[in-house]
């Protein structure tokens, strides 16, 4: 069984270690020290004696630092062990280590501790393709410090390894010779700088040994503040407490600058989305508005800034279009792969318009919605320029770039997640249901933007005109009459694919479904096929592709799920909104930690426990935000004018549950709930 692997993370930055401490290259995990997308650490093992050393335990003290208590040798050595070993490890715009050696004897020892250190500044996209780049090192003794270097043309990223007591530095690394007194301890700081060369590199590099003095205690008064900001939950389920707080700080731990002049934004997540990702990040703070809108503004001013300008094949760009990713390694730089800005998804321009609406239902903001009145409209006129692809007034997506641009553009973006019922593929331009839905969401929004914000009624009418127009069309083509369910795309001859999928419930979401069809497809969300106990899979049994262990051909996905019983309760189905809020926080509950982005689709009666998936990453932005929408999903929370409207669905078994100090343009305002066993009836705060 593999190892469990310990994370420290800071936004961008992150480390990935083994139980010890150490970090060796995997061929298939992203283990190191990363920043920027680029590895600065390949190769970080301490040893005692030439022992390799041994957790007995770890304390995870926050989501930027962790300590190892270890020993040296082999499990039969731990019982009378006479030194044991504290390595202290914290991470936020550099990587620190405090190693303490404690002899506990009563004579003096003497020891020697060596650091192995080594570098290959692997961009994080090649990981389990690892090539060889040819990295000066230079051995630094006089200085305690060791640098290694990589430089290919202009794009340079260099490490630097500094420590507090003598070392005898090589290229390999540190060794320390200490002695000990009885009962003593020997300690040394380890700090590792990942910078960007250039021509003042040295004051650079200064500000950051000066930063490191203050940092830890800075992150801990930025994450007190933060979750000080957040709403107060007070519930009698056990351990729901604690979950949400687990949640706001995952999210906490997930913020980065994209620029050091923007706010900071929601990362994917660990391990392969460490950057700006344009749908995580929109449904991250589409999830987390009733607890912290700060992340709202940030991210849609960053996305506004960089929409889409031009036409370019590459990056799959157009204009108005909302990007899909950003990335920062060598082969972004170099255009190996059109990460650098990349947009390629068909869902990430519609929900910067539903974002940018919803933001201002809650904050009352309207100076924002002035301000991004000219990326919202480009982002509206998109949707039909150049989303709908074929004319038939649908938004579909087909790869610019051949090469390596992404095969699937909306969120079941894995090669294959888009089949039918017998597992064929469709042909290009997909219309996938949901982007239809969210079509639908921002064109009506954006009627309401333009009539209140913009002082364009002329336009105001047009979209409405257009969006009754899209709901028409959209459910005479999608809807499967005998199978009272929508089709999950349209082909580009305007034929169905008639699998059934959690996508469905994306259109309860969007308002798109007439209400006298959205009880067969509440039927068909809570039924067998998708529901597992656990959630809502995003493929149904039965279907020829099905797989309990395919993420998007049956898993369960938090995310998928929060958004689903947001719909259920649009469209008054209360009890299955319940039912879904319940098998998320259940599964949240018993895996404990970070909520993983997916989960396995097995029958809860047949495993009694999630099942973890191997590529699922874990802290993820929308699947820790994910537990925090059903919460207000749960309670109910809308804004309506100036007031919070709470209208509680809560869950069997819960118990009561406050939310306190909800922020919004009312100000602050409580939520008071109990399970539906006790009566509760809307009110306004």
């Amino acid at each position: 069984m593999r190892q469990e692997l310990v994370h420290v993370i800071a936004g961008n930055v992150f480390a990935v270690s083994d139980a010890q401490g150490d970090i060796e290259v995997d061929p298939q995990t992203p283990v190191g020290l990363f920043a920027l997308d680029t590895r600065f650490l390949s190769h970080w093992v301490l040893t005692i004696d030439g022992e390799r050393i041994n957790a007995l335990s770890r304390d995870d003290m926050t989501y930027f630092e962790t300590r190892f208590f270890l020993v040296p040798g082999a499990a039969s050595h731990y019982v009378d062990a006479d030194v044991s070993i504290i390595r202290h490890r914290s991470v936020h715009d550099c990587f620190h280590e405090k190693i303490t050696v404690l002899n506990h004897s009563s004579q003096p020892a003497e020891f020697t501790v060596r650091m192995e250190v080594g570098s290959d500044f692997t961009d994080i996209a090649e990981i389990g393709q690892v090539r060889g780049r040819p990295v000066q090192v230079t051995a630094d003794p006089a200085g305690n410090q060791l640098v290694l270097r990589y430089q290919r043309e202009r794009f340079a990223r260099q490490t630097r390894v500094q420590s507090t007591a003598f070392a005898e530095v090589d290229e390999g690394g540190m060794t320390f010779r200490i002695r000990i007194p009885p009962e003593g301890k020997w300690e040394t700081d380890l700090h590792v700088s990942m910078t960007i060369p250039s021509e003042n590199g040295q004051d650079m590099r200064a500000r950051l040994r000066t930063h490191e003095q203050a940092a830890r205690g800075g992150m801990r008064e930025d994450l007190a503040d933060w979750l000080g900001r957040a709403p107060q939950l007070v519930a009698e389920r056990d351990g729901l407490e604690d979950t949400y707080r687990g949640s706001l700080a995952d999210l906490a731990a997930l913020r980065y600058r994209p620029f050091t002049s923007s706010g900071r934004v929601p990362v994917g997540g660990l391990p392969w989305a460490m950057g700006l990702c344009g749908r995580d990040s929109i449904i991250a703070c589409l999830q987390t508005m009733a607890f912290t809108p700060e992340l709202a503004s940030a991210t849609l001013r960053t996305l506004a800034l960089l929409q889409g300008g031009q036409l370019d094949d590459e990056h799959d760009e157009e204009p108005g279009k909302i990007l899909a990713q950003l990335r920062y390694g060598e082969s972004a730089a170099f255009g190996d792969r059109p990460t650098a800005l990349y947009y390629g998804a068909a869902d990430t321009t519609p929900l910067f318009v539903v974002l940018l609406d919803e933001y201002e239902r809650w904050s009352g903001d309207a100076d924002l919605v002035r301000e991004l009145r000219h990326p919202a409209r480009m982002a509206l006129d998109w949707i039909d320029e150049y989303g709908d692809l074929t004319g038939d007034g649908y938004v579909r997506y087909q790869r610019r770039n051949e090469r390596h641009g992404a095969i699937n553009q909306c969120w079941r973006d894995s090669p294959d997640a888009i089949v039918d019922a017998h597992g064929r593929q469709p042909a290009f331009p997909r219309a996938t249901c949901e982007l239809q839905g969210y079509a639908y969401d921002a064109k009506r929004r954006g009627a309401r933007l333009a009539r209140e914000f913009w002082g364009d009624p002329a336009y105001a009418d047009r979209l409405e005109r257009e969006a009754a127009a899209l709901k028409d069309r959209f459910n005479r083509d999608f809807w499967l009459p005998h199978r009272e369910y929508y089709a999950l795309a349209l082909d580009p001859y305007g034929e169905p694919v008639d699998s059934l999928s959690s996508n469905i419930g994306h259109l309860l979401w969007s308002g798109i479904v007439p209400d006298g069809r959205a009880e067969a497809v509440a039927g068909h969300l809570l039924g067998p096929r998708l529901f597992s106990g656990w959630g809502v899979r995003s493929f149904a049994t039965g279907q020829r592709t099905y797989n309990p262990v395919g993420a998007h051909l049956g898993g369960v996905w938090p995310s998928d799920n929060a958004l689903i019983a947001a719909g259920l309760r649009h469209y008054r189905f209360d009890v299955q909104a319940a039912q879904i809020a319940a098998g998320i926080f259940d599964m949240a509950q018993t895996l404990r930690g970070a909520v993983p982005e997916v989960i396995a689709g097995y029958d809860r009666s047949v495993t009694k426990y999630p099942v973890q998936l191997p590529s699922a990453g874990r802290p993820q932005s929308w699947s820790s935000g994910a537990l925090l929408m059903l919460l207000g999903t749960t309670l109910g929370l809308r804004p309506t004018g100036d007031d919070l409207l709470v209208n509680p669905a809560v869950p069997e078994g819960f118990g009561g549950l406050e939310l306190l100090d909800i922020p919004g343009r009312w100000g602050h305002s409580d939520a008071y709930a109990r399970d539906r066993t006790t009566t509760s009836h809307p009110h306004r705060h």
